[in-house]
């Protein structure tokens, strides 16, 4: 049997974070070293909390959590409420988490963690504000060479933005912090918005993770249900997006999706399209290829491996 792969998983739960962290916690090809938790979609004090929720709801307490960055590196912190209501986590009633926090910071367990770790054999997968990894290569630039490869969630280009009409969230909260990390030499694979929006949770799709029957599945459902409710206003869709589990379904079966190794360049100064991620599909600037960009998705096959492997749990 394979060794199980490492990885870190960073985030700001948020429903499709909560998801995917339970895709990676039914797959027993993934080995998950820890959860940091970051500022984004809901403050820091409610992502940290909601991450611990999330373990439990799995049955896996034994999960480390770490809390990291309570802010951006250099903005205002902005949050996305009116997505994912005022818990981060609404739709089920899940109970405060038992389990502890970690005491260390998010940023001290990277480094640590990736210097101690052999080289090229942990991968980050960052679902929120890029904010505790670019403090991490800043606080140590000995770790980006260590790391094997970032899967993240974050950026668009063809689609355009989801927060303005050029940026999408996770880029936009902390665009310093991903430009730190889209800088670092470490070889990316980008989830944006022009593949997650291929992955809508329809009517059909929602109610197979509720007849799966388990706690889980029936979280599931009620969180997708609360968290669709937004974006099937906004894009007039039958579902919506569910970003970050693609994630976590790339390391799983990357066959699902199809991209281009491009350059990736944030904007960072223009409050007009600050965050922006200028994505050079075609090839037009000499600037170096640094990030696989997905544009295409097998839809059925991911929800398929989202029902069977929360199915696990």
């Amino acid at each position: 049997m394979p060794v199980p792969r490492k990885i870190i998983i960073d985030t700001d739960p948020g429903q499709d974070d909560a998801v995917a962290i339970l895709l990676a916690l039914g797959s027993s090809e993934l080995d998950i070293l820890g959860i940091t938790a970051v500022a984004g979609n809901v403050p820091l004090k409610l992502t940290e909390n909601n991450a611990r929720k999330i373990c439990e709801l799995a049955g896996r307490p034994d999960i480390k959590v770490y809390s990291g960055a309570i802010r951006p590196l250099m903005r205002e912190l902005v949050t996305a409420e009116e997505v994912h209501g005022k818990t981060g986590l609404n739709g089920p009633d899940l109970p405060e988490p038992t389990m502890k926090l970690q005491e260390q910071h998010a940023v001290d367990y990277l480094v640590e963690t990736l210097m101690r770790e052999e080289a090229g054999t942990i991968t980050l997968c960052p679902l929120g504000p890029l904010t505790n990894v670019a403090l991490a290569f800043i606080r140590e630039p000995r770790i980006a060479p260590r790391i094997k490869e970032i899967v993240l969630m974050g950026g668009g280009f063809f689609e355009g933005g989801n927060v303005t009409p050029s940026a999408e969230f996770n880029i936009y909260v902390d665009p310093h912090a991903a430009d730190v990390v889209f800088r670092s030499g470490v070889p990316i694979v980008m989830m944006p918005l022009d593949v997650t929006h291929k992955a809508l949770t329809t009517t059909k799709r929602i109610d197979a993770f509720r007849k799966l029957g388990t706690k889980v599945g029936l979280a599931t459902a009620q969180m997708l249900e609360f968290f669709e409710r937004y974006d099937e206003g906004k894009y007039g869709t039958d579902g919506g997006p569910l970003h970050d589990p693609c994630v976590i379904a790339y390391l799983l079966k990357p066959e699902l999706f199809q991209g281009r190794h491009c350059n990736v360049t944030v904007e960072t100064a223009s409050e007009l399209t600050m965050g922006m991620t200028v994505i050079d599909w075609w090839g037009v600037t000499k600037r170096p290829k640094n990030a696989i960009v997905m544009r295409d998705i097998d839809h059925d096959g991911f929800f398929a491996l989202l029902v069977e492997r929360l199915g696990r749990l």
